[in-house]
């Protein structure tokens, strides 16, 4: 006998909700799904009426869910604001080339205004290159710290009030648990903040709409929804550290479903011991960015690529900062150090 929805009692249930248990029909998931997404919003204030806001878009199933959502919700509940598509080309061929002729497509299909910066553009190197220097372990820092400053630099040209990301619950939570095994207490203390104030010249806010989404809905809502989304794996992840924590809350999910939640809701809760010394937020003196160092990341990272020593930026080199700064020359010892590259 076919289980009907429990929500209308009408028609008959083609899910199971992950988050709830709910079995639901299609009209029912969405409108649920929807109207969790808008009480986010409207929770957190994430907002404002007349705002210009960036969406980060890479054609995978999270970013053109919420590029979908967005849209819809923006024009059901009158949000008033001007939505626009930002992308970042990190240079991976074979895999980035053609997840951007998605978001071009769904550029078409939402009528949104799109840019897309690169890695080439923006710091000379795209990820194809800078693989075949620092081999396979240590690729995902630099592409993880370039994305984030071109993000930055992406929406500054677009002149957006703020970055909407689609980081869903699963990501969040898989974040929290890294934070917690690296013991990097002031990750973890901002991990889970839904948005970002604006921490200074060249940052632009950031919020996530989708951080109580947890992943399988939203891939159910793409399926259901017949959205058109690029669903490759990134051919340089497969040795992320953080597919080791997705791996142990694949396990804890499937023995307790609300994993997820419990674990977000333990981060937000976290509180640090009084007198625990906390990095001071300042800016980089050669680019400006934030840094708690005297060079950002990303400045760091891209000397060593231009000096050829790739692991100038991996570990904690920060005594070697004054030497960048004012390019004095490396010693024979720090150089072949820095040289050493484990593919």
């Amino acid at each position: 006998m076919p289980v009907l929805c429990s929500s209308c009692g009408d028609k008959r249930a083609v899910l199971k909700r992950p988050k709830t248990g709910h079995s639901l029909c299609k009209a029912c998931f969405f409108w649920a799904f929807e109207e969790e997404v808008h009480q986010t919003i409207v929770t957190a204030n994430l907002f404002k009426h007349g705002e210009i806001v960036g969406i980060a878009a890479s054609g995978g199933k999270d970013s053109t869910v919420l590029a979908h959502v967005m849209k819809l919700l923006n024009e059901r509940f009158n949000y008033g604001l001007e939505l626009m598509l930002l992308s970042v080309d990190e240079g991976i061929s074979g895999y980035r080339d053609d997840s951007l002729e998605t978001v071009k497509r769904n550029q078409q299909q939402y009528e949104l205004p799109l840019k897309i910066v690169s890695y080439e553009e923006l710091y000379g190197w795209t990820m194809d290159a800078i693989v075949k220097q620092v081999g396979r372990k240590n690729n995902c820092t630099f592409c993880g710290v370039f994305r984030r400053q071109a993000l930055d630099r992406g929406a500054i040209m677009l002149k957006v009030d703020k970055i909407c990301t689609g980081h869903n619950a699963d990501d969040i939570a898989e974040t929290v648990v890294m934070n917690v095994l690296r013991g990097d207490i002031a990750r973890l203390r901002r991990c889970t903040a839904i948005s970002t104030s604006s921490e200074g010249d060249g940052v632009v806010p950031r919020c996530k709409p989708l951080k109580y989404a947890y992943e399988k809905e939203i891939v159910l809502y793409a399926y259901f929804k017949k959205l058109d989304y690029f669903s490759t794996e990134c051919i340089y992840s497969p040795n992320a550290y953080r597919g080791h924590a997705r791996t142990f809350l694949k396990d804890l999910e499937s023995v307790r479903p609300s994993s997820i939640m419990d674990i977000i809701h333990s981060g937000e809760n976290l509180s640090v011991r009084d007198g625990v010394k906390m990095p001071v937020q300042g800016t980089c003196q050669r680019c400006g960015y934030i840094s708690s160092q005297s060079l950002c990341k990303s400045c760091v990272l891209l000397e060593g690529l231009n000096r050829g020593l790739p692991k100038l930026g991996i570990g904690k080199h920060h005594r070697l900062h004054d030497k960048i700064l004012t390019q004095q020359p490396l010693t024979e010892k720090e150089e072949r150090k820095l040289k050493a590259v484990h593919f």
